[in-house]
């Protein structure tokens, strides 16, 4: 097909939009209405030949593009605050209403962001803890009034500060940049050294954090005098007891062949002085390991002569109604204290002894495990755990059967020593137990405090045979 020639093309586009305009939207159908008019004005006046068509076509398409001109114009002073809305009608102000209902949803919105950060503002600034928000790099981004007080941050001066630049523990610069906050730290407020905080880091997003304080300081005081309190009324309680089992004693000899219910009496009274005398030594060992401080000095120490005696021990109070078996790297030392180390040792083992049946086996190991952590452990053939009581084992006069806890002489004590002394060494303790088939517990130490010994032994020692537990069975 020929192609039209321009002017009756524009006449053909402007017939177009005429009836496109008599279609669509009444809004937009006024402009469309403008435009279509224009073409056929233009494409007349060139079909004609008219200047005068001419020159009326080229004013309508002026006045047209001033009227564009001009309500840009207005909505770009608008845009800048300096104007108001133009109020027109057809597609102008179709979109000038869309403009105009978005601002007044976005001040809607507005408003009920700066209520919401309002009582934000309100809640945190109630909050009992103190609570600052920390920028990628652990930068101070804000702060609620009471880390004011508590960590004592200035308006105008710690803004943007590196909170580790201001709170200079090791402990805590040390957790920033590891980002372990499972536990909670204790440390001295940088306001006060008498106010104590237990300080916990959360993540809120990628790049975001926030630290809360408490302050800990009453409870803290409440803990130091309930360990004062035990530590003197323990210490008080030794003499008394050590008087009362003498005469307990004394008069068992003098009764020996004679009144046999009084016998029984006496030793049935010498029993339960030992027992407290026992209660007393572990409430006092038990205080000695709280008030001492964690991350003292240590030094390389041979482990093997700790783990001898502890396996003497365990075949004395056997008394050979055991099977008691010992494995051991003798060239493992470890950077410990051995006095702390050889108690929650020996409570492990004497644990497993009292509550295991006469005929069981006990197996005492100490090695270090693939992960390069020096481990020490203590399995047995007892009667097991149930999986509920294994949470709460290392808290104070905690026992899973009190009538046999009090049968065997046990004090409820033992492995809430064992806890304190593992903490002093950056250890933990892991339990694996199932009734009626024994138990595992394991004191593990970091890879960093286990120590290659001179001289020692490379590979483990054999188990004890047969000759070496006491005869046992």
């Amino acid at each position: 097909m020929k192609e039209l020639p321009r002017p009756l093309a524009r006449l053909a586009l402007g017939a177009t939009l005429l009836l496109w305009a008599l279609r669509s939207r009444a809004a937009w159908r006024r402009e469309l209405v403008w435009v279509a008019g224009l073409l056929l004005l233009a494409g007349t006046a060139f079909v004609s030949g008219s200047p005068g068509w001419s020159r009326l076509a080229l004013a309508g398409l002026a006045a047209y593009a001033l009227r564009q001109f001009l309500l840009l114009l207005r909505l770009g002073r608008w845009l800048n605050g300096s104007g108001t809305l133009p109020a027109v009608r057809g597609g102008w102000g179709e979109v000038l209403g869309g403009i105009a209902r978005l601002q007044r949803t976005g001040r809607k919105r507005k408003r009920k962001l700066t209520r919401a950060l309002r009582r934000f503002n309100e809640a945190t600034d109630a909050l009992p803890d103190a609570a600052v928000a920390l920028g990628p790099r652990g930068e101070i981004e804000w702060w609620n009034p009471t880390a004011e007080r508590l960590l004592g941050l200035q308006r105008g001066i710690d803004h943007g500060q590196r909170i580790t630049d201001l709170m200079r523990h090791p402990e805590f610069g040390a957790r920033m940049r590891s980002g372990d906050w499972a536990t909670a730290l204790e440390l001295p407020s940088r306001a006060d050294e008498r106010v104590w905080l237990s300080v916990r880091v959360v993540t809120l997003s990628k790049k975001r954090r926030l630290l809360l304080a408490r302050d800990i300081t009453r409870l803290r005081r409440l803990e130091e005098m309930r360990r004062d309190f035990v530590a003197n009324v323990s210490h008080e309680l030794r003499t008394p007891l050590t008087v009362m089992s003498g005469y307990v004693e004394a008069l068992l000899e003098t009764e020996a062949g004679g009144n046999p219910a009084r016998e029984r009496a006496l030793k049935r009274m010498q029993e339960q002085t030992r027992r407290m005398q026992t209660l007393v030594a572990d409430l006092l060992h038990l205080s000695r390991l709280e008030l001492d401080q964690k991350g003292r000095q240590l030094e390389p120490c041979p482990v093997a002569g700790v783990v001898d005696g502890v396996y003497e021990e365990a075949l004395g109070l056997s008394g050979g109604r055991h099977r008691v078996e010992l494995e051991q790297d003798r060239g493992l030392g470890l950077l410990c204290q051995p006095d702390e180390l050889r108690s929650a040792f020996s409570n492990l083992v004497s644990n497993a002894v009292r509550y295991t049946p006469e005929g069981g086996s006990i197996r005492i190991r100490w090695y270090r495990d693939g992960n390069g952590e020096a481990c020490f452990a203590v399995t047995d053939s007892g009667t097991g755990i149930d999986p509920v009581h294994l949470p709460r084992l290392t808290e104070r006069f905690y026992r899973v059967d009190v009538g046999r806890s009090r049968e065997t002489g046990g004090t409820g004590l033992g492995l809430a020593i064992v806890k304190h002394v593992l903490t002093h060494h950056d250890g933990r303790l892991t339990v694996e137990s199932e009734p009626g088939r024994g138990s595992t517990f394991t004191c593990r130490f970091p890879a960093g405090r286990a120590v290659r010994l001179g001289g020692g032994d490379e590979e483990a020692d054999g188990a004890a045979g047969p000759e070496d537990d006491g005869g046992a069975a």
